[in-house]
């Protein structure tokens, strides 16, 4: 018995592998590099075109399947042409990770969890300031367009305008769109409960079903929300009626309570990712204060 229990823990022992420090720290350090490209492909474009390139690793696999030797060869054959245009499509935001990497502590950042959420989050006290300055604007017949941002930073378009970084008020919103003000030109960007910057410019939509009579207010409201997960609040200037565009798709003239509650669902959805955020982060100082 002896002989055999000796035996069986000479495998088990066999088949254990030697962990050395090194290997530790490789798998500590690819884990960030990895959570730090996720990142940044979820806080810019490069997760719509990760989508897409999903799309075609699956139609390239379905081809290999099916043995269509023909699309096969001409996938194999573009690859290195397709890694170069999205170093060229990307290189503005490749340019930016490698400035903020440059900038921050790496240290500190690979012990802090950060979801690109602003701290204060988006509460009901600003849907209400917004929709308050929305209507006030309808009625004074002065033109808007308040971009809200939801989970993808909207920070390559907050450097086309001036930055404030200030608390949202309903006053501040209809004194920005005033006429003849120095900041009514353009679109106001919010993150959390603060307007980070004014006089922005936006990408328009090229949607041709887009209605005739539509403004460029509106196409580039439309336009912000195809190119990120924004939502977009647009106040006519010639007939004052309040609109909201979310997802490429534009709810024209909605009340003040169907706007107040679409942008309530989105404050519920930036407040439970929070919630979970400060979880996490509450776990992790516990066992910081714990160790000590």
């Amino acid at each position: 018995m002896e002989a055999i229990a000796d035996f069986f823990s000479g495998q088990i022992i066999q088949t254990i592998p030697y962990i050395r420090v090194s290997d530790v720290l490789e798998v500590v350090i690819m884990a960030f590099l990895i959570y730090q490209l996720a990142l940044w492909i979820k806080n810019t474009k490069a997760w719509i075109l990760l989508k897409g390139i999903c799309v075609l690793l699956a139609f390239y696999a379905a081809a290999a399947l099916l043995e269509l030797n023909t699309i096969v060869y001409l996938v194999d054959r573009s690859l290195n042409v397709v890694i170069i245009g999205v170093v060229v499509i990307f290189q503005p935001e490749l340019r930016r990770a490698l400035e903020q990497l440059g900038r921050r502590n790496t240290l500190t950042g690979i012990f802090t969890l950060d979801s690109g959420l602003p701290e204060n989050g988006f509460t009901e006290k600003t849907v209400n300031e917004i929709v308050r300055a929305a209507y006030d604007l309808g009625r004074a017949k002065t033109g808007a367009l308040i971009v809200i941002e939801n989970k993808m930073s909207l920070e390559e378009y907050e450097r086309t305008g001036i930055i404030l970084d200030s608390i949202l008020t309903s006053q501040l919103l209809i004194n920005i769109f005033e006429h003849n003000t120095p900041l009514h030109d353009g679109a106001v960007i919010v993150r959390g409960n603060r307007i980070t910057s004014a006089t922005c410019y936006l990408p328009l939509s090229d949607n041709m079903e887009i209605s005739k009579d539509l403004g460029t207010r509106h196409r580039a409201g439309i336009g912000i929300s195809e190119a990120t997960d924004s939502v977009t609040v647009i106040v006519s200037e010639e007939t004052g009626y309040v609109s909201l565009a979310r997802e490429g798709q534009l709810t024209r003239n909605i009340d003040a309570e169907g706007l107040k509650a679409q942008l309530k669902t989105l404050c519920s959805e930036t407040g439970s990712e929070r919630r979970t955020l400060k979880l996490w982060k509450g776990r992790w100082k516990h066992e910081k204060t714990s160790d000590k």
